[in-house]
């Protein structure tokens, strides 16, 4: 049976990399999606992929950062499929980098609002339609960098990563009882097109020290991240609550 047979699931940062390989292992999976980016023609496009294979997708472009955005997510999941049952609340960016002293105000305010505040915006209105369903499951993509590993120039990105999971560890306690699991996905170097951006044009030996950081020796593939992902928002992971889940290829432990 498929794992996400008759639920609803919202996911944000859909266009590419693990948001979009999560929409399409969800719909093969079974779940009804409202799927969210900034980019309306990858969104459609994506909707028609999992239309072609037999699933369900409804689109809504837009920035996660706008809480009338998060509103309007739930309410399409309730609009169109009845309810909400699962969130993956995956967008994020690395954010301006550079030493902490050399950052603005209004850089460090964008990093946590898109990476942090966005998911308050999203639980706060998630939270109360998956408990009018008697429970979900409620995931955000931390990242192993401000919790098993720092890296120089990237603060901002880490304590709004950081953040997530201290997040996590609270609603999951304050929402429990309730039915709600929630829990933090924490990838290691994966291999998507913001990452590529992140790094333009860097030399074969960038992405060979990377990789190096990894107790595999290579960075991830979005669809591996995405079955944690999938693990985690389906009933296989019905004891799981308040975690940060390490998806990491061995970064975290590597000293190699």
């Amino acid at each position: 049976m498929p794992r996400l047979e008759g639920k609803v699931a919202i996911i944000t940062g859909a266009s590419s990399g693990i948001g979009r390989a999560a929409a399409v292992l969800f719909a093969r999976e079974g779940a009804k999606l409202v799927v969210n980016a900034r980019r309306e023609h990858e969104l459609a496009l994506l909707a028609r992929q999992i239309a072609d294979e037999g699933g369900e997708a409804a689109t809504l472009a837009g920035d996660v950062r706008d809480e009338a955005l998060n509103k309007a997510l739930v309410d399409l999941a309730i609009r169109r499929f009845g309810g909400l049952d699962v969130a993956f609340n995956n967008a994020g960016a690395l954010g301006a980098m550079g030493e902490l002293p050399s950052l603005s105000v209004e850089d460090w305010r964008e990093t946590l609002d898109t990476n942090l505040t966005s998911a308050f915006l999203a639980a706060k209105h998630q939270l109360p339609a998956m408990v009018a369903r008697g429970g979900g499951s409620l995931v955000f993509t931390s990242s192993f960098v401000g919790h098993t590993a720092g890296f120089p120039g990237i603060a901002a990105y880490a304590a709004s990563k950081a953040g997530l999971v201290g997040l996590t560890q609270s609603l999951a306690v304050e929402f429990g009882a309730r039915g709600v699991r929630v829990n933090a996905l924490l990838p290691g170097g994966t291999d998507t097109p913001s990452n590529h951006a992140n790094l333009p044009g860097a030399a074969p030996e960038t992405r060979g020290f990377i990789e190096g950081l990894h107790a595999l020796k290579r960075m991830g593939r979005p669809e591996e991240i995405a079955e944690a992902a999938l693990y985690l928002a389906s009933d296989a992971a019905s004891f799981v609550t308040g975690a940060a889940l390490l998806v990491d290829g061995g970064a975290s432990i590597n000293r190699t």
